[in-house]
């Protein structure tokens, strides 16, 4: 089905992105793609579908894969019929049913008769019911551009199917719906994704990384069980190597102890004995090289020891890396922050967003999810809780607190700003500047991090550094609000959150339709819209 060998890529810059991948795929394989954020996963997706050349290695593919990118952008000045391949095929059956049977149009064709029906049928599978095929890309939200591409897989019937994150901007039920087409499916798949409830209904998981590519033969539960394997014996070795290392450094003291006093009582004798001065410095240089030798070989095997156990420490997972300490916030449990009393709202068109007014409390210390589909009102419901958007009907009280609203883009971190000044505009406690960069250290920030600029940072740098400012500042927030916080992220950087926040006291309120997240951070109820 599909075949890599010794596949690398250098980016432009020239810094080698990845090297030596090695993979094959067999017919009917779904295979999970996992890695960091720049890894490389995006990349070689291209590289497989044909539309990026690699650097080196050869690409071997029975098929045609079909591929669906994470980023739909350049497809918005085009028709769905366009962006789906299929205007041509239309436009012919369009001018065959017109009288114009002309061979041009029976060679597009391909007796492909049913070509409308089977595009409304893919269409309807995937909740888009109706949508007019003329219609721009760019007039689609992120979730309904990802299911017109989805239905493009029903019309197509391709044997290889690439697809780069595909749940992101899907709802819950779009998850659902793409969950049990994956199930159902004997295509063969290739899926990067973070989504962790999509990646186990896979059959393989691939990690990339700066070294390769290594094969885990399972779901991701069993390459999670693996890692925590690995982990263990990576934290029995570092143990291990600390032993070795105090055994080095005893054993040499005691062999330089040793040596200085048999030096001492060899030059005793010496002098006592009447050996000559010109025989006296002989002896004393021959002891001074013979000590200066064992020297170097103990501080050679020191040094190996020292290497190989920062190789090792190098290799810590970064959740097991950092070090986070939130103050505790000063609201006394279960006192009532937001409290709303059959409350809606409606845009300019007067339509309400809720078909039932909204009447619930949030208490301090609580661990809420708002849930609800793609233009539910979700965020809307969030700044009404904000006290930054009052609701048309109803009424709605906000005691007062101190809240920090984290979306997606994590849009506090200013992009004008380097890393060590926004780490500064959040130093309220007096911290120096030292301390500031020890923080920093602590959130994976190193020395040659500091000075860049924040507009040049991944999602996940970015999570860490809004993490870091909140450390930071001297007073732990009493509300924090993600709005989609694991949509740019990968697994690694959703981790170290979750971790974060699962030691945060305060008040916690979660948009997403990731649900793994929302059982790693402990959220106790829901709000439904």
């Amino acid at each position: 089905m599909l075949r890599l060998q010794n596949l690398s890529y250098t980016q432009p810059d020239k810094d080698i992105l990845f090297s030596n991948i090695s993979l094959s795929v067999s017919p009917n394989e779904k295979i999970a793609l996992i890695g960091n954020n720049g890894a490389g996963k995006s990349t070689l997706l291209k590289i497989i579908s044909g539309s990026l050349l690699p650097s080196t290695g050869l690409v071997s593919t029975a098929s045609q894969p079909y591929y669906i990118p994470q980023i739909f952008g350049q497809y918005n000045h085009l028709s769905l019929a366009e962006a789906l391949r299929i205007d041509k095929k239309l436009n012919a059956l369009e001018e065959i049913l017109g009288g114009n049977v002309s061979e041009a149009n029976c060679t597009i064709l391909q007796d492909d008769w049913t070509i409308e029906e089977r595009c409304a049928e893919a269409l309807r599978n995937w909740q888009l019911e109706g949508l007019n095929l003329s219609r721009k890309m760019g007039s689609l939200s992120g979730g309904q551009k990802t299911k017109v591409f989805l239905a493009g897989i029903c019309l197509h019937q391709p044997e290889l199917v690439l697809l780069d994150e595909p749940s992101n901007h899907l709802d819950a039920e779009g998850r659902k719906i793409l969950y049990e087409f994956i199930q159902n499916s004997t295509q063969t798949f290739i899926i990067a994704s973070h989504d962790r409830r999509l990646l186990n209904f896979l059959d393989t998981v691939c990690e990339l990384t700066n070294k390769g590519i290594k094969i885990y033969g399972g779901n991701y539960d069993f390459y999670a069980e693996q890692k925590n394997t690995e982990a263990n014996a990576l934290s029995r070795d570092i143990q291990s190597k600390v032993k070795d290392l105090k055994k080095a450094r005893v054993k040499e003291r005691e062999i330089k102890e040793r040596q200085q006093k048999s030096d001492s009582r060899g030059k005793g004798k010496q002098e006592r004995s009447g050996v000559a001065r010109i025989m006296m410095n002989t002896l004393r240089n021959s002891a001074e090289n013979s000590t200066a030798k064992l020297k170097n070989v103990h501080a050679g095997k020191i040094g190996n020891i020292r290497e190989e156990l920062q190789g090792l420490r190098a290799a810590i997972p970064a959740t097991d890396q950092m070090v986070f300490g939130f103050d505790h916030a000063l609201l006394h449990t279960g006192k009532v922050l937001f409290a709303a009393e059959r409350i809606n709202f409606a845009y300019d068109n007067g339509q309400y967003l809720w078909q039932q007014p909204l009447s619930f409390e949030i208490r301090s210390g609580e661990r809420i999810a708002i849930k609800g589909a793609n233009g539910s009102g979700k965020t809307t419901l969030i700044k009404i809780i904000l006290g930054a958007r009052a609701p048309q009907t109803g009424s709605a009280s906000v005691a007062e607190n101190k809240a920090v609203y984290i979306d997606q883009d994590c849009s506090m971190i200013d992009n004008n700003l380097s890393v060590n000044e926004q780490a500064q505009s959040f130093n309220t406690a007096g911290l120096t500047p030292p301390d500031i960069n020890i923080r920093l250290h602590r959130f994976l920030f190193t020395k040659e991090d500091w000075h860049k600029p924040c507009s040049v940072l991944s999602g996940g740098e970015r999570m860490r550094l809004m993490l870091c400012c909140l450390s930071i500042s001297n007073k732990a927030p009493d509300i924090i609000i993600l709005d989609e916080p694991t949509n740019n992220l990968d697994i690694r950087n959703i981790d170290i959150l979750a971790h974060v926040l699962r030691n945060y006291e305060g008040t916690l309120l979660v948009i997403t339709h990731d649900e793994t997240f929302l059982e790693q951070v402990n959220i106790s109820r829901s709000i439904q819209l």
